[in-house]
């Protein structure tokens, strides 16, 4: 049912009225007119709500006219429709919802996108007391058969088009699929006669349908707009179809229904390119063309059980997972690990050993729900040692730790993943080149190795008595320090032959320990100077170059240093008989050297900052830069034959320029 040209003004009075009601504290619906496009629409009745009846009715326009409102007849159910009142405070929230779907609209599948609505009605709900009429909520039904309300959401794939060549899309302001946008002029589900209600007010600019509005620099434009006489000859002739726009979207996809839970999901198809030799950080492929999987913790904090091994790269991760949820898996005790050389197979070598304490991994124990001596193992442990040699891996060996723990046990348990990727003709990696871990006694301390490019500190303690030996001491330092490096020579690359010395190997230098003083053979005081306390290691390396566009790095020498402190041995109020700490470390360092040297600034560079290019934005010494020997755009031959080029312009404007033609006439 159409409405009059003066509808929408008609309208805004009503709401204005409907709005100010209120505030004499008469009843009215908020809004007072709905038009409604799906099975459900809400409205609010504010005002003296007490003993207020609330019905509906369904109103039969004749000859376009409705008739006069009456409050005597009216029922909360009417035909397909139904009303619901919930009281609120000092409101009512009034329901109307269609009760028997929508089936008549989706009856016809010919029809589904028929412009003409597939039902029309009116409705009238009124609010009552003692059978007088008080407010009235007047609902237009206009359901059409395209609307997204109609039929039932799926769960299939939506097909995504290609927004590359439809700038910001056609449309924004369209955003119910199947129904028309109120206010969206540019919304083809609208009908003509819908779009007429609201064509004053249509959304404006790129989100109403502008999407690719005429550029400024058109010479369409500039024609219009009246520009300068000189735009001709710097406007833009172009088609109105080549927006700015254009590729503000990415490629369309497939958008897949949402899943309830997070998960986390590895490549359906893994690039497998291991038959040519591994790369550092490519993943560790097995026999069956599958990733090599190890627990990891993710940048979120998360341990993700499915995360690919990568190539040389080492990791030590913790993860903890329910007892009631855990499950052991196969992991690498069934699998064959493809070697990085054509057909290379290489089986990992595993072996068992027990937990000696399985409560400290295992916390928050609660209490057992059967007393049965029924045991199961857990992991608790995993340690990987991969073999490589140049981009192979040669051998795999694990160590797996297992706990017995009760079957029906509950709480949280802790597990450890490790790997390490070891030179093949390496011994055990305690045995390695490094610092030794932590802050404990060195007696005890561990041996972390020495990590390409990264910087380390550590060290460890050694006891010492008030009658200690200084020469003794000094020697005893010296040994343990000299053990952490027992390497003479490092090799530049990690590809140079083991067995040819002169294939790209450095000798180590070593600075001389500190001299042995004349010190006497007991401390008397508990004084002993010159005392190594600190091995400085440090390292140059240098980029060498780049493969397939990652830079490759060298090192260009390694230096060994020691350095000493005085010790005294520490008393409180007495010096009893008892051992002392001294502390002793280890340091790494990595410089790294520029390939070429920067060459030293001159006296007038330092003295006129001013003409210095990197600190002021106008840069004088490059005025004539493509005529340098810095640019390397073009050949020199060209540069200069441009600039004489140029230079001859120039001349001839001076030439022909007022005050020569000027000295000429005189």
């Amino acid at each position: 049912m159409g409405l009059p040209p003066p509808a929408p003004l008609l309208l805004r009075l009503l709401l204005l009225l409907g709005f100010l009601r209120p505030l004499w504290g008469n009843l009215v619906f908020i809004p007072a007119f709905i038009r409604m496009t799906g099975p459900v629409v809400s409205a609010s009745l504010v005002g003296g709500t007490e003993d207020v009846t609330v019905s509906l009715a369904l109103l039969q326009d004749k000859e376009g006219l409705l008739p006069v409102p009456a409050c005597g007849l009216l029922t909360n159910e009417t035909g397909d429709w139904s009303l619901t009142v919930t009281p609120t405070v000092n409101a009512l929230d009034v329901t109307v919802r269609l009760k028997r779907g929508q089936q008549r609209c989706s009856s016809n599948e010919t029809d589904s996108f028929s412009e003409s609505p597939c039902m029309v009605q009116t409705l009238l709900v009124s609010a009552s007391r003692n059978s007088s009429c008080l407010a009235h909520l007047l609902i237009q039904v206009e359901i059409y058969a395209n609307s997204s309300l109609a039929h039932n959401a799926s769960e299939n794939v939506t097909v995504i088009p290609n927004q590359v060549y439809q700038p910001l899309g056609p449309c924004p302001c369209n955003l119910t699929a199947g129904a028309c946008d109120i206010r969206c002029c540019c919304d083809q589900e609208c009908s003509s006669a819908l779009t007429a209600l609201f064509r004053e007010a249509c959304f404006t600019g790129a989100f109403g349908g502008d999407v690719s509005p005429e550029s400024e620099h058109q010479c369409s434009v500039q024609r219009r707009r009246g520009g300068p006489g000189w735009s001709p000859l710097l406007c833009v002739q172009s088609s109105p179809a080549n927006s700015p726009f254009l590729g503000y979207f990415y490629h369309g996809s497939v958008s897949a229904a949402r899943r309830g839970s997070f998960e986390v999901h590895l490549r359906t198809d893994p690039r497998d390119f291991s038959d040519f030799g591994y790369r550092q950080g490519d993943a560790v492929m097995t026999a069956d063309k599958a990733y090599l999987t190890i627990p990891q913790v993710s940048l979120a904090g998360q341990c993700m059980q499915n995360a690919p091994v990568a190539f040389l790269q080492n990791f030590d991760v913790r993860c903890t997972t329910n007892l009631e949820v855990y499950q052991e898996q196969d992991g690498i005790i069934n699998a064959k690990i493809k070697s990085g050389a054509v057909g290379g197979i290489v089986t990992p070598k595993v072996i068992y050993e027990e937990a000696a304490d399985p409560d400290k991994y295992i916390t928050r124990t609660e209490t057992l729900l059967s007393n049965e001596s029924a045991s199961r193992n857990v992991i608790v442990e995993e340690h990987y040692i991969f073999r490589w040699n140049n981009n192979t891996i040669s051998e795999i060996n694990v160590k797996i730790i297992r706990a017995e723990i009760n079957a029906h046990q509950k709480g949280i348990m802790t597990q450890r993943f490790t790997v390490k990727f070891l030179s093949y003709n390496s011994g055990d990696e305690k045995e390695f080149s490094g610092n030794p871990a932590g802050r404990g006694l060195c007696t005890s301390a561990t041996f972390k190795p020495i990590l390409f490019g990264e910087n380390a500190l550590s060290g460890c303690l050694l006891e010492v008595g008030i009658h200690e030996n200084c020469t003794q001491l000094r020697d005893n330092a010296v040994e343990l320090l000299d053990s952490l490096i027992r390497a003479t020579h490092v090799a530049t690359r990690g590809n140079s032959d083991y067995n040819d010395p002169s294939d790209g190997w450095l000798e180590i230098i070593r600075a001389d320990a500190p001299g042995r003083g004349a010190d006497p053979p007991v401390s008397v005081s508990g004084i002993c100077v010159d005392i190594p306390a600190r091995l400085h290691i440090r390292i140059l390396i240098s980029d060498a170059g780049a493969v397939e566009g990652i830079t490759q790095q060298e090192i260009l020498g390694v230096e060994t240093r020691f350095s000493t402190v005085n010790w005294q041995f520490q008393c409180g109020l007495t010096c009893e008989d008892k051992a002392d700490l001294f502390p002793v470390s280890a340091s790494v360092q990595f410089i790294k050297i520029p390939a070429q040297l920067p060459r030293p600034l001159t006296r007038f560079q330092i003295n006129f900052t001013e003409y210095d290019c990197n600190r002021n934005d106008v840069c004088w010494p490059q005025l004539l830069y493509p005529l340098t020997q810095y640019y390397q755009g073009e050949p020199y031959c060209q540069c200069v034959a441009k600039g004489l080029l140029l230079v001859s312009f120039f001349m001839l404007a001076v030439f022909l320029s007022n005050p020569w033609a000027r000295m000429c006439k005189a």
